[in-house]
C-alpha cells in the first residue's frame, strides 16, 4: 500500500446479538490478501468479542492487530481511547491494509463518524463504509422497545407522548448512517420475516440502501469492503434522532457482571436466562461458564430468551474455571438482586 494513501476504516453496527462479531470472524478467515485490523468495543466489563476474533487470529491478522475498547462507547470516548488506539494501528508493522472496527450494540454511529473528522486522523483516515447488522426477526417483530403494548398504551393515551423508546432510536441511527444492511438469522425469520424486515428497513432508511441476507455471517468481502464511503465527508446524508446534541450518552441502558458457579448441566443455565428475559426485560447476555467434568468452557450469549451456547476453547492451565455473565438492560429494567437471583438461585 501507498503510504501515503488514506487507511480505509470500516465502521460495523448493529442492534445487540445482530452477529457483528461472527461477521468480523469470516472476514478475518476471507481476508482476500488484505492485511485486517480489529478495533472491538464492549459494552460492560466481560470480554467475550474480543476474545472469540483473538482465537481466530490468522498471519493476516494476528492477534496483536486486535484491540479492545472496555471504557465506554466508543463514540463517547473519542480522546481518551479511540485516536490513540487508531494511532497504535497504524503505527503497526507492517501496516494494516483495512481497519475493522465492531461497535456496541448501544453505539450510536454518527458520533463515532464525527471523530474521522479530528485533524490528527482526517489525513490518513476515510471511512470506507458503514455496515448495519439487523436481526431479521428481531426487525420483523418490531422488537424495539422492550414493551410493546406499554407503548401503545401510552400512545392511545396521550397523542402528545414522544412514543420512540431508546432502542427504537438506536436502530434508526444505525441504519440511518449505514451505507449497507445486513440482514442476519435469515433462517430465523423466514420468507416472510425478511420481506417484513426490509419494508421496516426501507420505512426508516433515509435513502435507498443494498440490504443483503446473511447467515453466520457469511458474506462476500468484496459486497462489504472497498466501498469508498467517505462517510466522514458525507455526513449531512446521515441524518440522527441526536444531531445537533453536544453530546451523546447511554444513560437509557446499565449493565452488570454475575459470577456463577459451576453448572451441572447447561440446560439449567438456558433455562434461567430464559426466565430472566421473560421476567426482567433483559435485551442481552453473554459471557462464561465451566461446566462440571468438561475440559472446554462454555460460551454463552443471548438475545432476549433465545440462547445460543457452545464449548469455544479449552481452560488454560492455571484459568479459574470462573462463570462470568455480563446482562445489558435498559437502565430502569435493572435489578441487580433479582438478576442474581434468577441466575445464582
Amino acid at each position: 500500500m501507498n503510504d501515503l494513501a488514506k487507511l480505509p476504516v470500516t465502521v460495523i453496527t448493529g442492534f445487540l446479538g445482530s452477529g457483528k462479531t461472527t461477521l468480523i470472524r469470516h472476514l478475518m478467515q476471507n481476508p482476500q490478501g488484505k492485511r485486517l485490523a480489529v478495533i472491538v468495543n464492549e459494552f460492560g466489563d466481560v470480554g467475550v468479542d474480543g476474545e472469540i476474533l483473538k482465537s481466530c487470529a490468522i498471519p493476516d491478522c494476528p492477534e496483536e492487530n486486535i484491540l479492545e475498547l472496555a471504557n465506554g462507547c466508543i463514540c463517547c470516548t473519542v480522546a481518551d481511547d479511540f485516536i490513540p488506539t487508531i494511532e497504535a494501528l497504524m503505527a503497526l508493522t507492517p501496516r494494516p491494509d483495512h481497519i475493522l472496527i465492531e461497535t456496541s450494540g448501544l453505539a450510536l454511529p454518527k458520533p463515532l463518524l464525527k471523530a474521522f473528522d479530528w485533524p490528527d486522523i482526517r489525513s490518513r483516515i476515510t471511512v470506507d463504509g458503514v455496515i448495519a447488522l439487523a436481526d431479521a426477526e428481531a426487525v420483523a417483530s418490531g422488537r424495539f422497545a422492550p414493551d410493546v403494548a406499554r407503548v401503545d398504551a401510552q400512545r392511545l393515551a396521550d397523542d402528545s407522548l414522544d412514543h420512540e423508546t431508546p432502542l427504537s432510536e438506536v436502530f434508526e441511527d444505525q441504519i440511518s448512517c449505514a451505507d449497507i444492511i445486513l440482514l442476519t438469522k435469515p433462517d430465523l425469520a423466514g420468507p416472510e420475516g425478511l420481506a417484513k424486515a426490509r419494508e421496516v428497513i426501507a420505512a426508516e432508511a433515509p435513502r435507498p440502501l443494498p440490504v443483503v441476507d446473511v447467515a453466520e455471517g457469511a458474506v462476500d468481502p468484496r459486497v462489504i469492503l472497498g466501498l469508498e464511503a467517505a462517510a466522514e465527508d458525507d455526513m449531512d446524508a446521515r441524518p440522527s434522532h441526536h444531531d445537533g446534541a453536544d453530546d451523546h450518552e447511554h444513560d437509557d441502558f446499565d449493565s452488570i457482571v454475575v459470577d456463577i458457579p459451576e453448572l451441572t448441566d447447561p440446560a439449567d443455565l438456558v433455562a434461567r436466562i430464559e426466565t430472566l428475559a421473560k421476567s426482567q426485560n433483559i435485551l442481552r447476555v453473554k459471557g462464561y461458564a465451566a461446566v462440571g467434568g468438561k475440559p472446554m468452557r462454555l460460551l454463552v450469549q443471548a438475545v432476549g430468551a433465545r440462547v445460543r451456547h457452545q464449548f469455544d476453547r479449552p481452560w488454560k492451565p492455571g484459568e479459574a474455571k470462573q462463570g462470568r455473565l455480563v446482562v445489558i438492560a435498559e437502565h430502569d429494567d435493572i435489578d441487580e438482586k433479582a438478576i442474581r437471583s434468577v441466575l445464582v438461585g
